[in-house]
């Protein structure tokens, strides 16, 4: 069995990646990342191929929730899937899992650490998976909390599958963040320990997974061994430096080679493997470098480490800035008294068994008949089918076929044939002939009905204009050519708005220079037969890019780039040091330290395309 754990929360989609794009279904991807438990993290990426185009574009930057949510994805036929969505905070969060059908069954489903989250009816004693005692409201350290908000982003599940409880997370992240988003980190922390703790008091395994958005040691950082050193530069002893976040060390705390209750299988089995990451920064091509940090963990309780039989990272897989973490567990387990233990029997549930009432298949979303299906006539290969009384689900509702006839509009008196002009009536001239000998009928305004107050007559749109309106339409269009021609404004140059950025103004300075430029050459008479090769190669001049320059550092030609992110430079090129990103590169002055720079990395060369083609400019006027 294979338990997996993904963070699809990415700059990119899934689907836009191979092979992904190539699945016409969610249950595809699924199926094609061969695990039996799948847990992701930043649901709404589930959306981007598979739901409505009206759901994608009011939930871009929103993880997901259950109405916009497909049923495709919410419920794959081959897979139990549970889902928690933020409760209040959109675009935010949510985390899923599916447990493969033919693998798994969970006993026992929650949403949430704190017990809080309840659906509608709560869980009975009996659903539960702890004991009330066991749950974080009952812990000294959580008293002070507001435990359903912290509950209430749709950060984790704590599903029961026998053998071990699996603990679904999305931790918030680690960047630097307002005092009220750190101080709910390292409460969420609090509270997860908490729980995890509970069920270890239980003698229940323990299965924790997802981004914690931590590092739980040196090694897992990029740039880890320079953190150590620039600290040790500032009197700081050891690694206590890479230790200064508080993240990293609650994470490093709660692993066991450190005293903590959990271990980290991925690094138990690659105990010196150096740049195992499993993120990285693609706004700077980070990837290509292997650039990046571990921050997405699978932790285990000592007691499961006999069913393991691997861990490791998938970095070959793309579509996010994250990377596919998984366990294997061996199908069989020999005891201390020689027996053989089987994988499924100590899952404990089968196949046929139902799922927790949390599962996402009794969702009323997923209940309701879809409005469509009403007005669908029926279709069967055998005529002997439409006898058939309707299914047990159809109970109580009239049959499609019989619905859309009630519902069948009757024909009006008056075709629409004859209001029709004379160019639509050719273009069907090809109708069958008992269509066409049909008579016309008349457009006498005395056969007409007489239209309602207020509303126009569909005849009024084929009649010819009147001479009144004719006359009144000339009017109109005199006014509008008096109009055009008084709508000329002059800006005096005491008040002309404002250049939106002097970048942009130097491009116009560099664009106006260079037409000037051009506009002061001979310029041949049009009988000349230089004349449109001149004029080729002028406007080739004026419209090709500008000639990459190369950077100070490396004297290697520089990379183009395009200012995507709203504002006035938005479209703008510019140029950067074509080598990538790596432990050391020269991410500036503020940034970086002298030092510490690595110049086999990317230096931190910029210049924007107006200055190089200013540049060129500059040098061609230059005599030799």
């Amino acid at each position: 069995m294979r338990i997996l754990t993904w963070n699809i929360n990415g700059v990119r989609t899934i689907p836009q990646y191979h092979p992904w794009n190539t699945f016409k279904t969610h249950e595809e991807i699924l199926n094609n990342l061969h695990a039996d438990i799948l847990c992701f993290q930043g649901v709404h990426k589930l959306l981007q191929k598979f739901a409505p185009v009206s759901l994608i574009c009011d939930s871009q930057e929103m993880k997901s929730s259950r109405q916009n949510l497909p049923k495709a994805v919410g419920v794959p036929p081959s897979y139990h899937s549970f889902f928690s969505f933020p409760r209040h905070r959109s675009g935010y969060s949510g985390v899923a899992v599916y447990a493969k059908l033919a693998s798994a069954t969970p006993l026992k489903a929650e949403e949430g650490l704190t017990g809080l989250l309840q659906p509608n009816p709560p869980l009975l004693p009996s659903e539960c998976i702890s004991q009330p005692d066991a749950y974080p409201t009952q812990t000294p350290e959580c008293e002070e909390l507001d435990l359903r908000s912290l509950d209430s982003e749709g950060r984790a599940l704590v599903i029961d599958f026998g053998l071990f409880v699996l603990v679904a997370v999305y931790c918030p992240n680690d960047g630097t963040d307002t005092d009220q988003r750190i101080q709910y980190k390292a409460d969420f922390h609090t509270i997860l320990a908490a729980r995890i703790r509970g069920l270890v008091g239980e003698k229940r395994e323990v299965i924790l997974l997802g981004d914690l958005n931590a590092c739980a040691a040196v090694i897992d950082h990029a740039e880890g061994p320079l953190m150590v050193a620039r600290a040790q530069e500032e009197g700081i002893e050891g690694e206590e430096g890479f230790w200064l976040t508080g993240a990293r060390k609650w994470l490093r705390d709660l692993i066991a080679d450190n005293g903590g209750i959990l271990v980290d299988v991925v690094r138990r089995f690659h105990p010196d493997r150096k740049g195992m990451y499993t993120c990285w920064n693609t706004k700077i091509s980070a990837r290509e470098s292997n650039y990046g940090a571990r921050i997405d963990y699978i932790l285990v309780t000592p007691g499961l480490l006999p069913w393991i039989e691997a861990a490791d990272i998938q970095p070959e897989l793309k579509g996010s800035d994250h990377c596919p973490v998984f366990i294997d567990l061996r199908d069989s387990l020999v005891d201390n008294q020689g027996r053989e233990i089987l994988l499924q029997d100590v899952l404990g549930v089968t196949r046929e068994a139902e799922p927790p009432r949390l599962a996402a298949k009794f969702w009323d979303e997923y209940k309701q008949r879809l409005l469509s299906t009403f007005f669908t006539t029926k279709t069967s290969s055998h005529p002997s089918d439409q006898q058939h009384p309707a299914s047990p689900d159809a109970s109580g509702i009239a049959s499609s076929s019989s619905l859309s006839a009630s519902l069948e509009m009757q024909p009006s008196k008056r075709k629409l044939d004859a209001i029709q002009p004379q160019s639509a009536s050719q273009t069907l001239s090809k109708k069958p002939k008992s269509q066409q000998e049909k008579p016309q009928v008349s457009l006498d305004s005395t056969k007409l009905k007489k239209a309602v107050k207020g509303q126009t007559s569909l005849a009024s749109f084929f009649a010819k204009p009147t001479a009144q309106s004719s006359s009144s339409k000339a009017v109109h269009a005199e006014k509008r050519k008096t109009t055009d021609k008084n709508d000329i404004i002059v800006i005096d140059e005491d008040h002309a708005p404002p250049s939106s950025s002097p970048t942009v103004q130097s491009d116009l300075d560099a664009d106006y220079q260079f037409a000037l430029k051009l506009s002061q050459e001979p310029i041949p008479s049009a009988s000349s037969p230089l004349n449109k090769n001149l004029e080729a190669k002028a406007w080739g001049r004026m419209l090709a890019p500008p000639a990459p320059p190369r950077c100070v550092v490396h004297g290697e030609p520089a990379k183009s780039m395009t200012v995507t992110k709203t504002g006035p430079n938005k479209g703008k090129s510019f140029f950067i040091c074509s080598r990538p990103v790596g432990p050391g590169y020269d991410a500036g002055k503020a940034t970086r330290r002298r030092s510490e720079v690595d110049d086999q990395w990317r230096c931190n060369f910029f210049k924007w395309a107006s200055d190089v083609r200013r540049e060129e400019m500059t040098r061609k006027d230059t005599p030799d």
